[in-house]
């Protein structure tokens, strides 16, 4: 029987828990095959009758649904905008008109998010609420409540947490999809089937991707700053990468569209301030690849600009690698699905940047978490 890993910190034992965490996530609202449509139908009901959806949320729960608007607009053709919990409370009452409004939080109990929960529901919107934790008063709040299945998240730094509320936006997207009629029931089975391999998959990569990035962080460890690009879905897994550094190694870092580059930041871009570029591709849809193109092109100005690269791209991709300093290969996936992988070398990132950098990473100064589910 094997014996069991112990882990130096938490943030690195939540970041191997992924799988696990994703699987049970999923479980709870599907099978391989189907949506569980009696754990949806309170979604059903917030969704019936909204010509838009407003998603309120702050830091890594942001991106989530950053991410979220993608899928919703794409896959269910429904509009969506995406405020910070913060501002939300600002804004005048003529912006979006009957949205149903959904908040994420990993503790559900987010002081500036829980306030946007209480004014959009003075101001007659239906509302959706995703959290870590399903007793929480925004749990409670909320017309209906879809909990993540992460389990105890003690590190400040959100890993577990967000890639299972990219779970089940993702599933709340699909169904969105389903009952707006704008996906066949063979098109959600094939997605639910490749969300249905990740757990395993990503269980089987973690250990190479651990020692990759250790290596890779070792080799960055003098950065003074990193740029993070993406395009499409893969912009929001930027800005998370971003975050992530900046909360756990102290590094200034910041996320932008890929094609954003060269609109200012490409100032900043010498052998120190490294570029982190995300560059998967599905060759199956055409507006993947043509992404990708995009930033093909771009990674060679880069590369004769001089500039160090880091690539996240599919496994067997060469044309990014050979222009890249340092290069991760994460497992081929449908376009919306791979965020679940790419987010997960940039959490490894992040973490062996700061305990390089002899930092406390579970517990970053001045930052706390509302709630550590018990």
């Amino acid at each position: 029987m094997d014996t069991p890993r112990t882990f130096p910190h938490s943030m690195l034992r939540e970041i191997f828990e992924q799988p696990q965490a994703i699987a049970e996530t999923l479980s709870a609202y599907a099978d391989s095959e189907s949506l569980r449509e009696e754990v949806f139908a309170p979604a059903r009901q917030a969704l019936a009758g909204r010509d838009s959806i407003l998603i309120a949320a702050s830091g890594s729960s942001r991106h989530a649904g950053l991410a979220g608007e993608i899928l919703f607009e794409d896959l269910a053709g429904i509009a969506v905008d995406v405020e910070y919990a913060s501002e939300y409370i600002y804004r005048s009452t003529q912006t979006l008109h009957n949205p149903c409004f959904v908040v994420i939080s990993q503790s559900g109990e987010t002081a500036d998010t829980s306030e946007a929960l209480r004014e959009a529901i003075a101001r007659g919107c239906s509302t959706i609420a995703i959290t870590n934790k399903p007793e929480s008063s925004m749990a409670k709040l909320a017309g209906c409540s879809l909990p993540t299945f992460a389990g105890v998240e003690k590190a400040v730094p959100a890993t577990k947490s967000f890639t299972t509320q990219l779970a089940v936006i993702s599933l709340l997207g699909l169904y969105t999809a389903r009952v707006r009629g704008c996906m066949t029931r063979a098109v959600v089975e094939s997605h639910l089937e490749k969300l249905f391999r990740i757990p395993s998959t990503l269980e089987g990569v973690l250990p190479r991707w651990e020692q990759e990035v250790s290596r890779i962080g070792a080799a960055l460890k003098d950065a003074e700053t990193f740029l993070f690009l993406g395009r499409g879905i893969h912009y929001p897994i930027a800005r998370e990468g971003a975050l992530k550094l900046k909360e756990s190694a102290y590094i200034q870092a910041e996320g932008y569209p890929t094609g954003e580059l060269k609109h200012g930041p490409n100032a900043l871009v010498n052998r120190n301030n490294p570029l982190v570029v995300l560059g998967t591709c599905d060759p199956s849809a055409p507006d993947s690849v043509l992404r990708y193109e995009k930033t093909v092109n771009l990674v060679r100005d880069m590369h004769k600009q001089g500039a160090q690269i880091l690539s996240i791209v599919t496994e067997g991709d060469i044309r990014i690698a050979e222009l890249s300093d340092h290069v991760i290969h994460v497992p081929a996936t449908a376009e919306y699905i791979s965020p679940l992988f790419e987010v997960v070398p940039l959490q490894l990132l992040a973490y062996f940047m700061a305990i390089g950098r002899d930092i406390d990473v579970d517990n970053p100064r001045n930052l706390v978490k509302a709630v550590v589910q018990e």
